[in-house]
């Protein structure tokens, strides 16, 4: 991948030194994982931090010996960060939501990275605050109705990976499970708020390209209380 779309692709490496990126593209490995797979697992000691190139993941946990997501990423994130920075085992699985592509850096070489760029060192710690910031917003959400959480779920994955197209912004077809998880309600009420803004025209999924297209960005922005 060249220095040019890999900086634009990754917010993280917006201000990087573009010496910078060549010798960390330069020893960076490309994985492909199918949908399901795991990529890493709980608990093992963080040796890479991975970039997504193409597809989706989720972050998972073993709740009571049943998996919760917590988190859904896409296309121009990162994670293991974290397991490297406080030298730690891993406290989440992560698993593709589809095919899959990522760059993955190992640890040392990631860690030499941030010395080499002091702006790169900056950037990562304002991504780092921004993701405790998006944690502190769900947590002030927990009383709020289940259309209001669930709209802020998909603003946010819009907003963050979404696809531009001319019938609205797309994203992957979530399961249920997995948005009613990461916006804290239950999987039933997630299927029947789903139901009702496809039928307001807010959405249309597309099960055939597992796609959905968030049509109405407005409205569920307004639904979110965004606006």
């Amino acid at each position: 991948m060249e220095t040019k779309a890999f900086s634009e692709l990754f917010p993280l490496f917006n201000t990087a030194n573009p010496e910078t990126l060549d010798w960390l593209l330069s020893v960076a490995v490309e994985h492909e994982y199918p949908e399901d797979r795991a990529v890493v697992m709980e608990d093992s000691w963080g040796n890479a931090v991975y970039f997504i190139i193409s597809g989706w993941v989720k972050v998972r946990r073993l709740s009571k010996e049943k998996p919760v997501t917590l988190a859904l990423m896409g296309r121009g994130d990162f994670f293991g960060e974290m397991a490297i920075l406080d030298e730690s085992p891993r406290s989440n699985d992560v698993v593709a939501l589809s095919d899959v592509k990522l760059l993955s850096v190992s640890a040392q070489r990631f860690i030499q990275t941030l010395f080499k760029d002091p702006q790169l060192h900056h950037r990562m710690l304002q991504l780092m605050v921004r993701r405790l910031r998006q944690t502190n917003a769900r947590f002030q959400l927990r009383n709020q109705p289940p259309a209001v959480k669930l709209a802020n779920t998909l603003v946010y994955l819009a907003e963050s990976y979404g696809e531009a197209t001319e019938k609205g912004t797309q994203i992957l077809n979530i399961p249920h499970q997995d948005l009613a998880d990461v916006s804290g309600i239950g999987v039933e009420e997630t299927k029947k708020i789903m139901e009702k803004l496809q039928s307001k025209g807010w959405v249309d999924i597309d099960p055939s390209r597992r796609t959905l297209c968030l049509i109405n960005l407005k409205q569920l922005t307004h639904l979110a209380g965004r606006v």
